[in-house]
């Protein structure tokens, strides 16, 4: 298949990352900002809700019990998160044009019978370099959280580091 399995920490069931997917994985401390970990969800739904909107595309928060972003009834964005004594980890993948064959070896986050897409195949726009579009999501997650100042590390699956601040 061409993938490896990793078992980790935190909500949500099986999911896929791999390359032209835009993964964030914030570290926040829930009781600094005030937000419950239900809000936290809502606002990472929200901030990929925010970003297929930059890229004409309408899309919404699942029914009950489906986590993160679907375009009618496919999902385009999963989330993950883990929380510990008030801190994040973990996050978000959006998926920009990922290799959707992946997605049909396993039960994304554990809701059977429903399709994966991704915003190329969505879009009706041409899209921008991958790394705009990530910038665009980390701009949209600061607009979401109202965040002034933002940290962030970018890691590709080169095992390539570039420290940024925004």
């Amino acid at each position: 298949m061409g993938a490896e399995l990793h078992y980790t920490e935190r909500g949500g069931d099986v999911t896929f990352h791999g390359p032209h997917q835009a993964i964030l994985y914030p570290i926040i401390s829930l009781r600094e900002s005030g937000l419950g970990a239900r809000r936290y969800v809502e606002n990472l739904e929200d901030t990929m809700i925010k970003l297929a909107c930059v890229y004409g595309i309408q899309a919404q928060r699942g029914m009950k019990g489906e986590t993160g972003v679907w375009v009618s009834n496919r999902k385009i964005g999963a989330i993950g998160v883990r929380i510990s004594s008030g801190i994040t980890s973990h996050g978000l993948a959006f998926n920009i044009d990922p290799d959707l064959t992946f997605f049909s070896h396993i039960v994304p986050c554990g809701i059977p019978d429903k399709e994966v897409t991704s915003l190329r195949k969505e879009s009706q726009m041409t899209l921008p370099e991958e790394n705009v579009i990530t910038d665009s999501l980390v701009d949209c997650f600061i607009d979401v959280f109202g965040i002034q100042d933002v940290a962030y590390k970018e890691t590709n699956f080169l095992s390539r580091d570039v420290e940024d601040v925004k």
